[in-house]
């Protein structure tokens, strides 16, 4: 308007500053500090304004919605003295006075405004205002405020603000809604932007059942409004929509709500409630946590927080969040009650793990809670009920381990705790669901009271109570689940526990059960446990076919249900199907059940003692395939957790325990039965339980107790006379073990068992050093019915005495008794061994190479091919490392011993870290040693990998990082030999090994004085020992040749008788020729060689005949290399390279070939291609082929070859040969 008036000029200028004053006015019913600032910009504007009392009026409202309540006094005591007629002046004045909440003063000025100028509807508006705050007898008195809001609605039917208090006045004064709601509609009608108005209105609307009105209000603002605005109409369609159960619709209305006001805590609480309906549990707990970080103060969102967490089975979690309410308010009977649930709904998952103990302390701490929130609501019937869920669920737990602090509170004492058993508490449980009857007599709590009365029955009955206590508790329970079925006939809940009641042997009401169950299966038709019920009572009955019949229907229903495959695996039993092991196991697999686990575990001990079936398919399905032995252990050890006074369950894990090589478990679960047993009046059992735990005593060694425990049964069968035989044998006792097992003799009846009684007696008499009569018995054995064990003796007998007729011989007929892949292992051990007694390294390997061909997935086997590779084939020391691995992959349980095995082998194959730092020897022992810290053997391979990786580094110029551990190690290794009872010459051969060692490492470090004292200490503790007396010579000769001046013939001369009492060894005749070498006496060398290579040859050893043969080439080709005219040493070189080349594919021997073409020739092409193939072949050591690269080097420059030495070079260069760098650049420099 004001752009349409042009130039202000004459009528036009009134006109302008009529506008601007209307404009001021607008800005001024904003009510804001800005628009203030803006009305009195515009009323700048106008011309003479200071002298026009109503612009000034209008200026001083201006001020005071700014805040600026001076300005604004300033102007109103002018007006007042300039202008005191004027109406304005009077209202500007009540303006201030209403402002400042003086309302007697504002009263006066807006009654004299309005006696100036009663037309006006503000002044009106205004003077109810001040009357409806003033006090309530004004606010009530329809003379004053709603007067006054009647006039100024007459006089301006457009002023919103006064419907809206009319509207609160009809509301909350009269109580006359559908007025309010009129006046509310009609201000919002006014005024679109009024929340208040259109809020009461809707609510109005609501509670008068006219939600028609309030959602078309609320449509018609969420029509027009744009995103971010009306979050009061979206919070109120929201909340109307979670109220009639559409959450979807619930849930987009108050996101479109959040998004107008993102930290409205309790906008956020309605939508987690919103997805809670819907179902989305985990985006409704974001919400109810984002409500309750918005306000800590929000108890409700916390505590649905933690609601949701229950739901969601985060019981831990929910735990902390209902803790953290309490800490906050001690007394929030939902958080008590809350934490009670998860507490159970814990103790309920600990009992389903069988988790017995653990579940018991969640019940302790589940009764705490719920009696807490008792305290405080006692007339509240569900905590009662859950009290007595809590009490009620201790029935499957066994009496001893129950024993559960409750708050005297509980049991009606002021204060403490008390300690209640099994029977208290169940007993305590029913209290508990009587008092919730009171409260709310419910059919289902009278069917928990039933059921609850029936679990006090059961346990009485269990310790062997009184059993007219018994029957009057069962027929509570009768009456209890009868009042539940009349009260709600309709439930097959009631109609199932009313048949198990009736079914139960001390009633035996056979025809009200049947009729219960078929009741509960017309109530519900998909009601499997029913079905179940009824199959087990048919059993029961003796009618197998209705029971086959009901318990198909019952997996038809659902194939997952348990008991309904139990009840198949009991008929099977029954009629004697094969399929009955099958079920059972089954059963186990569903889940755990004791009549399951019971069934299961008897049918493989019954399998396992049939000795005849062991090659048949169907011992090999049921119990190897299906991991049988294993399996029936665990659930067996959660049966006797749970029933710990069954004898039967109790032994039947002790023969398992055996049979997993678990002795001390076997000889506790033996030791349970017998104890069971004892004062029971079955005497046969009770001797068969002792002898069984006589014989798990004496498999852990401890012979008294089985001799005692022995000796307190009448010893007349068998097996405990060849028990206490065994026993007497371990204890070192040997002729009352010969008496014993002659009396076995006498009473055995199969000729197998006096086979074994023999063998036995055999082993005893070898015990005593009478070999020719352990011959004898074993020969004996051998005639009649020889057994594989008698075979094994014999032939152990013969490999122990070195007799390698013998040991052939028994070899030979125990591999025609013993056939399959049973004892495969001893089988191959033994041959292995027979092998080696005959000098057959070969024939070692390969005798366990093929039983691995044949079963290849047995870790034995592996694990024994890398044993014996470095021992009898070295050469295939790599194929041992891959056998050890293959060994680790299939049974991780002894990475110990194949950890030794594998870094043995690598040490064997020459493997080190430089060549791979994550998989060599060093790394490999020092993980078996991590598993096996007391093994000395692996304390010694720890010593000779240190050795090894200190002579690479040496090899490559670099220091040796593993210094001075010699001692340590050694001091190691006698400790550990110490501490294990292991045999005296295994022990002897370890540490003087280990002793050698460190004495070689000392002497090749340079530590010469503290390798010759270690030596004098060790030939002072055993002075006939050659190879330590070897060491010694060796350190002190050392020092002599390190001097390099010529030995006298005297210290030559005792050398060689040093060597000559160790005339068997190959290193001392090598380490000989070595010092005749250092003294130019090559014939001298050349002799001792060839004797340490006849050595190793008679011996065997590969490692021995390809060391001696390198090193006379390398003696050979010095003397060449020295141009000695004599034919006879390039002959050699030739001659012993190439039978060295014929043991392997040694890069050292190709490299002596080349360098003795090079001294020949050392233009020839044949030179080139001889010392290129060591430099290029891929795999040869680094060592090996740098002397290659430097004489090729200078092959290629004799003959001017600058393409092919680039190409050296590029080689040189990648592979960091310095040497050959550094002769490149002398070379070139020179040409």
């Amino acid at each position: 308007a004001l752009e349409a008036l042009g130039t202000p000029e004459g009528p036009i200028l009134r006109w302008k500053n009529l506008i601007l004053q209307l404009k001021a006015k607008a800005l001024i019913k904003i009510a804001d500090a800005d628009a203030g600032e803006e009305a009195i910009k515009a009323l700048e504007q106008i011309v003479d304004a200071s002298s026009d009392p109503v612009v000034l009026a209008i200026r001083g409202q201006a001020y005071l919605n700014k805040g600026l309540m001076d300005q604004a006094s300033k102007i109103s005591q002018e007006l007042l003295l300039s202008h005191p007629e004027r109406a304005e002046s009077h209202a500007l004045e009540g303006f201030i006075h209403y402002s400042q909440k003086n309302y007697e003063q504002a009263e006066r000025s807006f009654l004299n405004a309005i006696e100036r100028k009663a037309e006006t509807a503000e002044y009106h508006q205004y003077l109810g205002l001040t009357y409806w705050f003033m006090s309530d007898e004004t606010k009530k008195d329809k003379g004053k405020a709603l007067t006054q809001f009647l006039k100024a609605a007459k006089l301006d039917s457009y002023l919103g603000s006064v419907f809206r208090y009319l509207g609160n006045y009809y509301r909350d004064i009269a109580g006359d809604k559908s007025r309010a709601r009129g006046c509310y509609k009609k201000a919002f009608e006014l005024d679109g932007t009024d929340e208040e108005s259109g809020t009461a209105a809707v609510d109005l609307s609501v509670e008068l059942g006219d939600v028609d009105t309030a959602l078309s209000i609320l449509n018609e603002v969420t029509e027009n409004a744009s995103t971010g605005t009306a979050k009061w109409a979206w919070l109120h369609r929201g909340l109307y929509y979670l109220r009639t159960g559409q959450p979807s619709q619930a849930v987009a209305d108050l996101q479109a709500a959040l998004r107008a006001d993102p930290k409205d805590s309790n906008c956020w609480e309605s939508l987690g409630e919103a997805y809670l309906s819907r179902g989305s549990y985990s985006t409704a707990l974001k919400s109810f946590r984002k409500a309750s970080e918005l306000n800590p103060g929000l108890v409700y969102s916390i505590y649905r927080a933690a609601a949701v967490e229950q739901i969601l089975g985060k019981y831990e979690n929910a735990i902390a969040t209902y803790q953290q309410i309490l800490k906050k308010t001690e007394d929030y009977v939902p958080a008590l009650k809350g934490l009670g649930e998860c507490y159970l709904m814990l103790a309920r998952s600990a009992l389903d793990n069988y988790l017995d103990r653990k579940a018991v302390d969640y019940i302790e701490q589940a009764l705490e809670f719920f009696t807490r929130a008792t305290k405080h609501r006692p007339d509240v019937s569900c905590l009662w009920k859950l009290l007595g869920d809590t009490c009620t669920s201790v029935h499957v737990i066994s009496p001893a381990k129950v024993n559960v602090q409750v708050l005297g509170s509980l049991l009606g004492k002021n204060a403490g705790k008390q300690m209640l058993e099994k029977s208290e508490l169940l007993g305590l449980g029913g209290r508990c669901y009587g008092r919730a009857l009171k409260l709310m007599p419910l059919p289902s709590i009278w069917c928990d009271l039933g059921i609850n009365y029936y679990r006090q029955a059961e346990h009485l009955t269990a310790v062997g109570t009184d059993m007219n206590e018994i029957s009057e508790l069962l027929e509570k329970s009768l009456q209890c689940l009868k009042k539940a079925v009349r009260l709600d006939s309709k439930n097959h809940l009631y109609w199932n526990a009313l048949g198990v009641v009736a079914s139960c042997s001390a009633i035996g009401n056979y025809a009200l059960a049947q009729h219960s169950f078929i009741k509960s299966v017309q109530a519900e038709q998909i009601n499997v446990v029913a079905w179940t019920n009824l199959g087990v009572l048919y059993l029961a009955t003796g009618n197998i076919e209705q029971a086959h019949e009901a318990f198909k229907v019952a997996q038809s229903l659902e194939p997952s249900y348990l008991l309904c495959w139990i009840g198949q695996a009991l008929i099977a039993e029954t009629v004697g199907s094969y399929d009955t092991m099958d079920l059972f196991r089954h059963t186990t697999e569903l889940s755990m059940h004791t009549e399951g686990a019971k069934g299961y575990a008897h049918w493989v001990c019954s399998t396992l003692q049939d000795k005849s079936n062991r090659n048949t398919e169907l011992y090999l399905y049921n119990i190897v395939q299906m991991n049988a032995i294993p399996a029936a252990h665990v659930v067996l050890s959660k049966y006797t957790e749970r029933n710990p006074d069954d004898a039967s369950a109790f032994t039947m894990l002790g023969y398992l325990n055996e049979y997993l090589h678990l002795k001390r478990q076997a000889a506790d679960a033996y030791e349970r039965a017998a104890s069971l047993l004892k004062n029971s009046e079955d005497t046969e059992k009770y001797n068969t339980a002792m002898q069984n735990y006589g014989r798990s005593l004496c498999a852990l060694g401890q012979c008294d107790k089985a001799i005692e425990v022995y000796t307190s049964t009448p010893l007349t069968e068998f097996d405990g006379i060849v028990g206490i035989a065994l026993a007497y044998f371990k204890k070192g006792l040997l002729q009352e073990s010969i008496k014993a097992y002659e009396k076995a003799l006498s009473v055995a009846e199969s000729e197998q068992d006096k086979a074994h009684i023999l063998t036995a007696l055999a082993i005893i008499e070898y015990k005593q050093n009478k070999v020719d009569a352990a011959k004898t018995l074993l020969f004996k054995c051998s005639l009649k019915e020889p057994s594989t064990e008698s075979l094994k003796a014999l032939c152990t007998l013969g490999l122990v005495k070195q007799d390698a007729t013998l040991a052939t011989a028994a070899l030979k007929e125990l591999l025609k008794h013993e056939k399959g892949d049973d004892r495969i292992y001893e089988r191959c051990l033994i041959a292995s061994a027979v092998y080696a007694l005959q000098g057959r390294n070969v024939g070692v390997q390969r005798e366990v190479s093929k039983a691995i061909h044949s079963n290849p997935d047995n870790p034995a086997l592996w694990s024994l091919l890398s044993r014996l590779v470095p021992l009898y084939a070295s050469q295939k020391a790599k194929g041992g490392t891959v056998a050890g691995n293959v060994a680790h992959v299939l049974d991780v349980n002894h990475g110990k011993v194949l950890l030794l095995n594998i870094a043995v082998n690598q040490l064997a194959a020459g493997c080190h870290m430089l060549e791979d730092e994550k998989n060599n020897p060093l790394k490999n022992i020092q993980k078996a040693i991590h598993l096996c810290p007391d093994n000395p053997a692996a304390w010694a391979v720890l010593m000779a990998a240190c050795h090894a990786e200190n002579t690479i580094v040496c090899l490559n110029n670099t220091q040796p990082k593993r210094t001075g551990l010699e001692m340590t190690l050694l001091s190691t290794v006698s400790a550990k030999t110490g501490e294990n009872n292991l045999p005296h010459n295994y022990i002897r051969t370890l540490e003087d090994w280990c002793l050698c060692q460190a004495i070689t490492s000392l002497e090749e470090s340079g530590k010469l004085s503290e390798a010759e004292a270690l030596c004098t200490k060790g030939l002072k503790s055993c002075p006939e020992h050659p190879a330590l007396f070897l060491l010694l010579r060796q350190v002190q000769c050392r020092q002599l040749l390190q001097s390099h001046k010529e030995l006298p013939d005297t210290i030559l001369e005792e050398l060689r008788k040093t060597v000559m009492t160790s005339s068997t060894s190959v290193a001392a005749w090598q380490w000989l020729a070595k010092v005749y070498q250092s003294q130019r006496m090559m014939v001298g060398a050349e002799m001792c060689y060839r004797k340490s290579l006849q050595l190793a040859s008679q011996q065997g050893s590969w490692n021995g005949k390809l060391s001696s043969l390198l090193r006379l080439a390398m003696l050979a080709l010095e003397i060449c290399m020295a141009n000695v005219s004599n034919e006879h040493w390039p002959s050699l070189v030739q001659e012993a390279t190439t039978e060295a080349l014929k043991l392997s594919s040694c890069p050292l021997a190709a490299l002596l070939q080349a360098l003795l073409q090079y001294n020949r020739k050392m233009g020839a092409r044949e030179t080139r291609r001889m010392l290129e193939r060591v430099v290029y072949q891929p795999g040869n050591p680094e060592t090996i082929v740098s002397v290659a690269r430097w004489y090729l080097l200078q092959h290629l420059y004799a003959k001017d070859d600058y393409e092919l030495i680039d190409v050296l070079i590029e080689n040189a260069k990648a592979n960091g040969d310095v040497r050959a760098l550094e002769l490149n650049e002398k070379l070139s420099g020179s040409a």
